[in-house]
C-alpha cells in the first residue's frame, strides 16, 4: 500500500509541521508521496529536498524583514508576503533551495491551490522546484484579501486552504491508502463561521466563487476534521497534532515564538516516532 505524508497549512503554525518533518528526515523515514496546502506546501517542500532545519532557519532570520512580510509590502506590491523576496531572492540566494535534491528524490510532491474562477481546489505535482513549482507554492499560500492571485499553468490561483484544508482525500484518490497527516490545531478544534460576511463579499467582489468558499469554509474544514477523526479511530490514518493551541500569530515577528512552536513539533515527532515507523510498516491496528 502506498504511503503519503499530508500537511495542513496555518501560516506560522506551520513551524509545528517543520519540527515534525525534521524528526522524520533525521530518522530517514520515507514516503511514496506527499501533499501540502499553503504553509504545508511552502515549508513541506523541504521534506522532498531533504533540507533539515531550513524553514525554521530562514523564518527566524527574516521574520522581521519588511521584504519578507509587512504592511509596507502589501501597500507597495499587493502582497503581504513579498513575492519576489519569498520565492526568488530567498530560495535562489539567501537560503538556497536544493533543487537538485528536490528533483532527484523519487517522492511525489503535490500542492493544492484555489482556482479563483471556479472556487475549487486544483492540484499540481511539483517535480523540479523550478519557476513553475515556485509559482504553485506561492499560489497555495496566497491568502485572500492580502495577496494578489497568482497566474500559473493557465490558471488564476489563491490559497488552497480556502477550499481543501487538508488534502487527504486527494491523496486517497491517487491510491495513497496509508497516510500520516500533520495538523496544526489540537484535537477537537473546529472552525467558527466567518465574521463580517458583507465586508468579505465586498472585498472579494471580483472573485465571487472565492468569497462563497470563504463564507462556507468552516463547514468544509469541520467536515474534514470529522472524517480525519474517523480515519484515525479506524487505523486508516496516523494523525499528528499539537497537544494544545499553538497561540502564534499568522505573521509572527518574534523568532523565539517561531522556535517555541518548532520545538513543540520536534517533541510531537519524537513522541510518535516508533508509532509512525510501525504504522508505515503496516503494523498499526485500529
Amino acid at each position: 500500500m502506498k504511503t503519503a505524508l499530508v500537511m495542513e497549512g496555518g501560516a506560522m503554525r506551520g513551524m509545528f509541521t517543520c519540527g515534525v518533518i525534521d524528526v522524520l528526515m533525521r530518522q530517514g523515514i520515507a514516503f511514496d508521496g506527499a501533499a501540502g496546502i499553503s504553509a504545508g506546501a511552502v515549508f513541506g517542500c523541504n521534506f522532498k529536498s531533504r533540507q533539515i532545519g531550513r524553514p525554521i532557519r530562514y523564518n527566524r532570520q527574516y521574520c522581521g524583514d519588511p521584504r519578507y512580510c509587512s504592511i509596507r509590502s502589501l501597500i507597495k506590491t499587493g502582497d503581504l508576503y513579498g513575492a519576489d523576496f519569498c520565492y526568488r531572492e530567498l530560495p535562489d540566494r539567501l537560503d538556497p533551495f536544493d533543487r537538485d535534491a528536490f528533483r532527484d528524490n523519487p517522492l511525489r510532491f503535490f500542492v493544492g491551490a484555489t482556482d479563483v474562477r471556479t472556487g475549487r481546489c486544483v492540484y499540481h505535482e511539483c517535480t523540479d522546484g523550478g519557476e513553475e513549482d515556485m509559482k504553485w507554492f506561492q499560489a497555495s499560500a496566497s491568502m485572500p484579501m492580502v495577496s494578489r492571485p497568482v497566474s500559473v499553468s493557465g490558471l488564476l490561483l489563491l490559497d488552497g486552504g480556502i477550499t481543501d484544508a487538508v488534502p487527504f482525500a486527494y491523496m486517497k484518490g491517487l491510491g495513497y491508502g496509508r497516510q500520516v497527516i500533520v495538523l496544526t490545531q489540537p484535537k477537537g478544534y473546529r472552525k467558527q463561521p466567518a465574521r463580517f460576511v458583507p465586508i468579505l463579499r465586498t472585498a472579494l467582489r471580483k472573485y465571487p466563487a472565492v468569497a462563497e468558499a470563504m463564507v462556507h469554509r468552516h463547514e468544509m474544514y469541520n467536515l474534514q476534521m470529522d472524517e480525519i477523526d474517523q480515519m484515525e479511530a479506524s487505523g486508516q490514518a496516523l494523525v499528528i497534532r499539537p497537544p494544545e493551541s499553538l497561540k502564534i500569530g499568522h505573521t509572527e515577528k518574534n523568532p523565539d515564538e517561531l522556535e517555541r512552536v518548532y520545538q513543540i513539533g520536534i517533541g510531537a515527532g519524537r513522541l510518535r516516532l516508533q508509532e509512525i515507523q510501525n504504522y508505515l510498516r503496516g503494523e498499526r491496528t485500529a
